[in-house]
């Protein structure tokens, strides 16, 4: 039976234009999809405000079979980030409050939630998860994947890759030269595979030291939020189904090509009811 805990960030994406919100944040997105791409058992530990936004994220979940027993709770609001769309349904991230739970409280694991995360497979967490201090704590325990986003500097790849067997970046953009020497920092630490999106160019993984590519599948786009990690939970369900690398980041494609035809990381839109 596959497990995996996503650990970190929980959010609502306030669309702006349209007035309504969306769970989200790396953590509780990728459980998501692991989940609904076949792990058995996905659960969440992070931290919840204590207004109707964090409540709304947590009936998502409900309803998604992900339970959450382990995660803190705080007297603030939820992390609300501003979303607007462009004409091409591609996201971008306009500011949000710089207060809420997610802000000002990061977690340290305890003795009892150490023993918890080592009855998983697998643990998903991110840059955006204020947990980087903690990874230490997690070597041996589980496997731990990590998703850096578009943050590449020595000293963050210092800090977390020793402890990480997999690691994902976005690198749209980058030169031929610029990804491989990235490639191969992060492979110098031991990491297993490594991961970059690139957009419309598709994706470049190293997998055990082999370098493998991927294109990207036609989709009618809606929306691209949600579509990396996506990305991330089908490649990590198919990788653990010890399926081949190349059927791996094909289901990996396919799966960011479906969440971009839709709002929001994975569904559960909810009028503004309150300030965002």
């Amino acid at each position: 039976m596959l497990s995996m805990l996503g650990l970190g960030d929980n959010v609502v994406d306030c669309y702006l234009d349209e007035q309504i919100y969306y769970p989200g944040g790396n953590a509780v997105n990728v459980a998501v999809g692991c989940k609904r791409n076949g792990f058995d058992r996905v659960e969440y530990l992070g931290v919840f405000g204590c207004d109707e936004k964090a409540r709304h994220i947590q009936w998502a979940l409900a309803q998604e079979g992900i339970s959450y027993d382990y995660s803190r709770y705080v007297l603030a609001g939820s992390g609300s980030p501003g979303v607007r769309l462009d004409e091409n349904g591609d996201r971008k991230f306009v500011g949000g409050p710089r207060d809420t739970a997610q802000h000002i409280l990061s977690i340290c694991l305890t003795q009892k939630d150490l023993e918890y995360i080592s009855t998983f497979d697998l643990c998903h967490t991110s840059c955006y998860s204020n947990i980087n201090h903690e990874l230490p704590k997690l070597l041996g325990r589980c496997d731990v994947s990590y998703d850096f986003s578009d943050r590449r500097s020595p000293e963050l790849l210092k800090l977390v890759c020793p402890y990480i067997r997999f690691a994902f970046f976005s690198g749209s953009g980058l030169s031929e030269e610029q990804l491989h020497s990235l490639i191969a920092s992060v492979s110098d630490y031991g990491v297993e595979v490594v991961g970059i999106t690139l957009g419309e160019s598709g994706a470049a993984f190293s997998i055990k030291g082999k370098m493998y590519y991927q294109g990207i599948h036609t989709a009618q786009i809606v929306d691209t939020m949600g579509a990396g990690d996506s990305f991330i939970s089908a490649f990590l369900t198919a990788y653990y189904q010890l399926k081949s690398p190349e059927v791996c980041l094909e289901l990996a494609a396919k799966s960011a090509a479906i969440t971009c035809g839709y709002h929001g990381g994975f569904g559960y839109g909810k009028p503004f009811g309150e300030t965002c």
